[in-house]
């Protein structure tokens, strides 16, 4: 079968998408590995009209809606390689089969990058948080501790101060100047220079002095890359953000690569369910009017995209 658009992730901004097309009539086939970043949370926090819900009873209720509509077609599995051109893809799965298409539309999503300290991997999403806003209400005002990761460790501790009482563990991962440091004293921000040896317990910070510091919640600001290496392989430019390496994309969606779309986390900054179905629901409708209107399929100029 010949789709009009294939979408690589089944998460919330390849859903969202999803939605415009299917309800355009357009014929979809969506290509999930199930690999959601928000799996490892007990619940999605922020996120209007499903504040508290677990993430996968969300993912789950919008699957159950999209497949109401008789043109979409929804694969199980992981897409391999991407080829061919505008109206003419071929994506091919991981059992070998391809799958033709008009248009793609990257939701691939990212993968963090964690600091590397013992027991934090297992707490993430847990304990271990990276949005505020998603997850700081939770914590009920209990002390937060912030582990240092880069530059964006100071934002993130001045921040969190409006959630509760502040703890920067710097950990040698972050440079502190005069003017840093004052900023965050002004903010009542406790500064813990020794190193970290591991995470215990809840959250729990053992430090290499022997010292046990603990915490209701712990933050850190991770580095996001591309989830998988299909986004390369395919060509489409990537850039650096505060955040980490992102797809190039324009307002309309569209990546360096003709007829390629992306959206979502792989996309767009800051990351947070609302904003990548917002972000979703944008693409559809511009891979969409591309359909319509194939003049329109020019892709992001290459050479404004910084080396990945």
């Amino acid at each position: 079968m010949h789709h009009d658009v294939i979408v690589i992730g089944g998460s919330y901004a390849g859903m969202a998408a999803t939605l415009q097309l299917v309800r355009a009539r357009r014929s979809v086939l969506v290509i999930d590995a199930g690999e959601r970043r928000n799996r490892f949370a007990s619940h999605s926090h922020g996120f209007l009209g499903q504040d508290g819900v677990p993430p996968g009873e969300i993912a789950a209720n919008a699957r159950r809606q999209l497949e109401t509509y008789p043109t979409l077609t929804w694969l199980e599995g992981r897409a391999e390689a991407v080829s061919g051109q505008v109206d003419e893809f071929t994506v091919t799965t991981s059992d070998g089969v391809p799958h033709q298409g008009r248009r793609i539309l990257l939701a691939t999503g990212v993968a963090d990058q964690l600091p590397p300290i013992a027991g934090l991997a297992e707490r993430w999403g847990k304990a271990v948080f990276h949005c505020p806003y998603c997850h700081g209400y939770e914590l009920g005002q209990g002390r937060i501790g912030i582990i240092g990761a880069g530059p964006l460790s100071v934002h993130q501790a001045e921040l969190l101060t409006d959630w509760s009482d502040v703890t920067l563990l710097v950990n040698s991962a972050v440079e502190l100047s005069q003017e840093a440091r004052a900023t965050l004293e002004r903010r009542g921000v406790t500064i813990e220079e020794a190193p970290i040896d591991r995470i215990d317990g809840h959250a729990d910070v053992a430090m290499t002095d022997g010292r046990l510091l603990p915490f209701a919640g712990l933050f850190t600001a991770t580095r996001t890359v591309p989830s998988g290496s299909l986004v390369e392989a395919m060509g489409c430019a990537l850039e650096e953000t505060p955040l980490g390496m992102q797809v190039r994309t324009d307002a309309e969606n569209k990546t360096s690569v003709p007829g390629v779309f992306a959206c979502g986390d792989v996309a767009r900054a800051p990351h947070s369910v609302s904003l990548t179905v917002g972000n979703g629901a944008m693409a559809g409708a511009q891979v969409h009017r591309s359909l319509l209107w194939p003049e329109t399929v020019q892709p992001v100029q290459q050479e404004k995209a910084a080396a990945s």
